[in-house]
């Protein structure tokens, strides 16, 4: 999906090829990932050039993180200190970090107060 993100319409070989060479998943690999992803509605096909089909995200990068948030959030039961509290211990929490979510805070908080 990164790939699609970032490069736009694609075959399954500049997917392939937009991964680091290091540690790069075989051709098949990707290819299946390609087309259970079709089948999933997350990316469709857009042309045909010769064999190739050419692919494009159908799934924005915005949506899948809020999907992939939801479901972390669920996964922990909803609670969000137990993610809170592991990314502060990890060290990957920062206080610019916080002090962005605050400010998102705020301005959901004046929306809910205009929509009553």
């Amino acid at each position: 999906m990164e790939a699609l993100w970032t490069n736009g319409s694609s075959s399954v070989r500049e997917i392939h090829e937009a991964f680091p060479k290091q540690g790069r998943p075989a051709f098949t690999t990707v290819q299946t990932t390609v087309y259970r992803l079709e089948a999933k509605k997350a990316l469709r096909c857009v042309k045909r050039i010769s064999t190739a089909n050419i692919f494009e995200a159908v799934v924005s990068r915005a949506a899948a993180e809020r999907r992939l948030i939801d479901d972390v959030m669920a996964f922990f039961g909803g609670k969000t200190h137990r993610v809170m509290a592991h990314l502060a211990e990890s060290g990957r929490l920062t206080l610019e970090d916080i002090q962005q979510a605050e400010q998102v805070l705020r301005n959901a908080r004046r929306q809910k107060g205009r929509s009553k």
